[in-house]
């Protein structure tokens, strides 16, 4: 579905991600841990198109979108929720989603219809300002704009973020409903338990690297994951 290939992006003079390849199958879910500033956010900023690399080729769907604008990469079906949510806070919560899918109009009320079905309580308050919501309802929404491109593929990065281990809990529930609905996700997730409790595979990158690689038992029982990520 999505393939790096020897990517390397730069801030600057700085390779903050260096030569690195990997890859995330049709219907697959993998996460990509590491520790602050290993430069997991940069290759999901990569892959959606907001940073462009120096070096390397991104394939999705056996078609190179290494050059491709991130209007582009929307209309081909793959979507970044961005750390830290970056919603319209005195936009609605209806006004956020349709900001979501201004490219699709042809399906946004079925692209709706799933995002309401998906979060009840955002249908619930979809004239209420996003900024009087709680995180998780936040969250909720920048989920649910994300949603209604209606994605083959979502880049979800650190959404757990500053939130309740229940509403955490509760969001990851929905990450791994939409993966077995079909959706291929590349996560990158804080709480490495939770990733790894529900990928398929994992990365794990260190200081720009791609250092270790493998189903999530085999990171999940290696020593180094283990006691630099699993407490022990």
């Amino acid at each position: 579905m999505l393939r790096l290939e020897k990517v390397s992006t730069y801030y600057r003079n700085f390779e903050a991600v260096k030569g690195i390849s990997l890859w995330v199958g049709h219907r697959e879910m993998v996460s990509l841990v590491g520790a602050n500033g290993a430069g997991k956010s940069t290759v999901l900023r990569t892959a959606c198109g907001l940073l462009r690399p120096k070096k390397g080729k991104i394939v999705f769907k056996d078609e190179e979108i290494t050059h491709l604008k991130t209007a582009g990469r929307v209309k081909k079906g793959i979507v970044y929720c961005p750390e830290g949510r970056k919603l319209f806070p005195d936009m609605t919560v209806m006004e956020n989603l349709e900001m979501g899918g201004f490219l699709c109009n042809d399906r946004f009320q079925s692209n709706l219809k799933r995002v309401f079905d998906l979060f009840p309580v955002l249908q619930e308050r979809k004239g209420q300002k996003v900024a009087s919501l709680s995180g998780g309802q936040q969250q909720m929404v920048a989920i649910g704009r994300t949603l209604m491109s209606g994605p083959e593929m979502i880049l979800f990065d650190e959404p757990s973020t500053g939130l309740a281990p229940i509403v955490v809990a509760g969001l990851m529930d929905v990450i791994k409903r939409l993966n077995q609905e079909g959706m291929s996700i590349l996560l990158v997730e804080q709480n490495v338990n939770f990733a790894l409790e529900i990928s398929h595979r994992g990365y794990v990158l260190e200081n720009g690297n791609v250092v270790l690689e493998g189903t999530v038992d085999e990171l999940k029982h290696n020593s180094r994951v283990k006691e630099s990520y699993l407490g022990g």
